[in-house]
């Protein structure tokens, strides 16, 4: 019956993330859910089916391919448990916070804890990587002239960052076409694929039990993990420092300082500090890689560093 139970919690919560991904979807696209009878729900809702699509396919290949290399190291684990989060008018939500597997036994050695660790973003990266193909090659020859983006006090328009690999692959599938950072959630499966390398980027910084504390954790023993964490946590804070004291001080420091600069950082920090934790538990087992997997993780590193986005938000 706990069995049961528990599989019908993980439907339960699946489901909830569909609606509220279908419905953040029809949000971010300018349109609105109506209520009227079941006819013009599905009807509204359908609009935010691409999102929802590519979102939650991101979400559940990253989450099953922690799931899978668990299970091939005999490693208990949970399905992934779904997070809904309704679209609300005070704040601009995804329709998600993303998912999550539980890890119920400790780590039987380095070899487990990469391949686990690495699992979930390699694959999702994957996931994202076809989606920015998709969407860079079906774009239209004109910009779809839409209403922007309006941010959560009705001042400005939102502005989406680029990162390395959004630069490489707009300039080979799509080198001539207009595309405002504004307005790529009106293209749904280009947004998503943008939300997967930017999720990607957070999972693998090098710190505490995240993606990237795994995978360094293992390729750098203890100390290395260390090391990586306080440059990771150092770092992000010097990205987010010059706009947080903009914010609090305008006008003290140069636009050019400002214009490299995210506040959500300092939030990012004080979360890796005194939620996560910067440190990592030993496994069972602490060992040497393999010459296979250090060459996966170096790949690893290097998505890390093509999906990393500076400044991920802007308001223009």
């Amino acid at each position: 019956m706990k069995r049961t139970g528990s599989i019908l919690l993980h439907i339960g919560l699946f489901l909830l993330t569909l609606l509220t991904t279908l419905w953040a979807g029809v949000t971010w696209q300018g349109g609105v859910v109506h209520y009227e009878n079941m006819g013009t729900l599905a009807s509204s809702l359908a609009i935010g089916a691409p999102y929802a699509f590519g979102l939650i396919l991101f979400l559940s290949v990253h989450e099953f391919g922690h799931y899978f290399a668990s299970m091939r190291h005999g490693v208990q684990a949970s399905l992934p448990f779904y997070i809904p989060v309704p679209p609300l008018p005070f704040l601009l939500s995804l329709g998600t916070m993303g998912a999550v597997i539980k890890i119920r036994d400790r780590m039987p050695g380095t070899r487990a804890l990469f391949d686990i660790g690495a699992a979930g973003p390699l694959s999702g990266f994957a996931v994202s990587l076809a989606l920015l193909a998709w969407g860079f090659g079906s774009l239209p020859p004109e910009p779809l002239m839409m209403a922007p983006v309006p941010v959560t006090d009705g001042e400005g328009t939102l502005v989406f960052g680029k990162n390395l690999i959004w630069i490489l692959m707009e300039q080979a599938i799509a080198p001539g076409h207009c595309l405002r950072m504004s307005d790529i959630p009106q293209y749904p499966l280009l947004f998503t694929g943008w939300i997967g390398t930017f999720v990607t980027a957070l999972n693998l910084l090098p710190a505490g039990q995240l993606d990237g504390g795994h995978v360094t954790y293992a390729m750098f023993g203890r100390s290395g993990h260390k090391l990586g964490a306080r440059v990771t946590l150092g770092t992000i804070i010097l990205f987010g420092l010059p706009s947080s004291i903009d914010m609090l001080l305008p006008a003290m420091l140069p636009q050019a300082l400002i214009a490299w600069s995210w506040p959500g950082w300092m939030l990012w920090a004080a979360i890796l500090w005194k939620v996560i934790g910067t440190a990592h538990p030993p496994t069972l087992y602490d060992h040497p890689l393999d010459t296979g997997r250090n060459a996966l993780g170096w790949l690893t590193i290097l998505l890390f560093l093509l999906s990393f986005t500076p400044v991920p938000f802007t308001i223009a």
